[in-house]
């Protein structure tokens, strides 16, 4: 189906059947009926940290030694294994060569750590077999290595004698945040005066991005476009809605989840399969039938947005956390909280400047990119560090980046600049951090927090907790290392209305 640009979300659905009611426990039953004495587990490799954000209560690791995947496949939360675990690869920040052996690395790593967990080696409970699914977590706005990382987990699988991938499910839509896919294309849903009208994503700014921009909103094109014609569209397997709500809104589920899985028998050799999502019903549709398509034999790979896993593992959707939930453990520090914001698409400017009118009492200090690409770098960060301990002391603080982005057309050169102001942010993390502790951290953009978790507060395993607004914005508890008993908020840079920011701020902060 094509639309002009802008329709309404409700003239677009008005073609497709209602959706399936689907409890978040049926996908969990089947689940655990399907895995028996073989228990799996989805190793989800994290372009950005932002991908923990529609989760809550499973492991996430900013390494990936064998070591640390063993830790998080037998580690235990309220008793039970986890059904997904989260490594955070940052493979947005990275060029293609790296991102790559990245990817290969966390797989192979992953497999000797499953081998070892089976043996009873890193777990004296571990059941006798220990299966692994992988899912390749990426942004909801289409931006990032494709189809480079789930072309490097497939073949990484198959070379250690996983066998051929027969399809990688494409799964963009992030509906907490505004995004769907209808009739194969993936919109983003207005807001404000806008409301109710959906636009095609190509046509957003993301679209533009100097490293991952792209022509196509019809998801079968855009596969057709980023494997520059491996994969014509026509070849694309479409799981539209009509398939996905085969059940209709009083059917049985598992009506659904046969028209998914026979809709899928044709895949062979990674074909590429998108698959219509507007809600978590849908979500939990195409969990079944993907379940259902896994049990007649086919091998697959996940390429998703955030929600996809939740869905996936028949997890709850969970609450909002309050501050008090945040602090919960640990007793909150005195001083005041850092905000770092790096993201300079347009809502996280808005949010920034919301956040600066409301925040009265907070004190802003700006990197200055242009100082920081051409000055004397180190004493001029030297000078930001001082600024902020000083401040921390009565206040929080908001470390921004300046609003001027600096952007050439060679994709490379971007990525040099980008890596550069976010190694000056890490710094000014870290130096603070190891001085003057702050009462809590909020980083706002994907590469950026990243990077404050894995380098700025050196967080190599934490918990998801749960999101700081309804299914956005993700809470980390660093269980070791110098930021343990810190929260940590992890805000994607593409995310939230104008008062975001300063809503989240708020719960955690004793001086807002």
């Amino acid at each position: 189906m094509t639309f002009e640009a802008e329709p309404y979300e409700a003239d677009v659905l008005a073609a497709f059947p209602a959706e399936v009611q689907i409890p978040a426990r049926t996908v969990a039953d089947a689940l655990a009926a399907a895995a028996g004495a073989s228990p799996r587990i989805l190793v989800v490799l994290d372009d950005d940290p932002t991908g923990t954000q529609s989760v809550a209560d499973l492991p996430v690791l900013t390494r990936w030694e064998v070591e640390d995947l063993s830790w998080a496949f037998g580690h235990r939360i309220d008793g039970r294994r986890p059904d997904a675990v989260y490594v955070l690869t940052n493979t947005r920040s990275l060029d293609p060569a790296e991102a790559a052996a990245r990817n290969e690395e966390v797989v192979r790593n992953a497999l000797a750590a499953a081998a070892l967990v089976s043996d009873g080696a890193a777990s004296p409970d571990a059941a006798s077999t220990l299966r692994l699914g992988f899912v390749s977590r990426s942004d909801s706005t289409l931006r990032g290595h494709f189809p480079l990382e789930p072309d490097t987990i497939a073949a990484t699988v198959a070379d250690a004698g996983g066998g051929p991938t027969d399809g990688v499910v494409i799964v963009p839509a992030f509906p907490d945040a505004g995004r769907v896919t209808i009739g194969g294309v993936h919109y983003m849903r207005g807001t404000g005066t806008s409301a109710g009208r959906l636009t095609p994503v190509a046509e957003t700014e993301f679209a533009r991005d100097a490293s991952f921009g792209f022509a196509n909103s019809e998801l079968a094109k855009y596969v057709e476009e980023k494997s520059k014609g491996r994969f014509p569209a026509e070849s694309v397997i479409v799981l539209d809605l009509d398939v996905i709500r085969a059940a209709g809104p009083d059917g049985d589920p598992q009506v659904s989840a046969k028209a998914i899985a026979d809709a899928i028998d044709a895949a062979t050799d990674s074909t590429p399969i998108v698959a219509d999502i507007v809600t978590e019903n849908d979500l939990r549709a195409l969990a079944l039938g993907l379940e259902e398509a896994e049990r007649r034999g086919k091998k697959l790979l996940y390429r998703v947005g955030p929600p996809f896993v939740r869905g996936r593992i028949g997890q709850e959707i969970r609450a909002e956390l309050s501050g008090e939930e945040a602090h919960a453990g640990n007793t909150p520090s005195d001083a005041g909280g850092l905000i770092v914001v790096g993201s300079h698409v347009g809502v996280t400017t808005r949010q920034l400047k919301a956040l600066v009118e409301q925040h009265r009492a907070a004190r802003i200090v700006e990197i200055d990119v242009e100082k920081l690409l051409d000055g004397d770098a180190e004493g001029y960060l030297d000078n930001i560090v001082r600024t902020v301990v000083e401040a921390l002391h009565s206040a929080d603080v908001i470390l921004h980046t300046s609003r001027l982005l600096i952007k050439t057309d060679d994709a490379a050169e971007s990525l040099r600049i980008a890596r550069t102001v976010s190694a000056a942010v890490v710094a000014v993390v870290n130096r603070t951090l190891k001085t003057f502790p702050p009462r809590f951290v909020i980083a706002k953009g994907g590469i950026t927090s990243s990077d404050v978790a894995a380098h700025g507060l050196e967080i190599r395993h934490a918990i998801v907790r749960g999101p700081m607004l309804p299914g956005i914005v993700s809470l980390w508890e660093p269980v070791d290392g110098p930021a343990k008993g810190i929260p940590y908020v992890v805000f994607a840079g593409n995310v939230g209305d104008d008062e975001s920011l300063a809503q989240v701020t708020r719960k955690l902060s004793n001086t807002f």
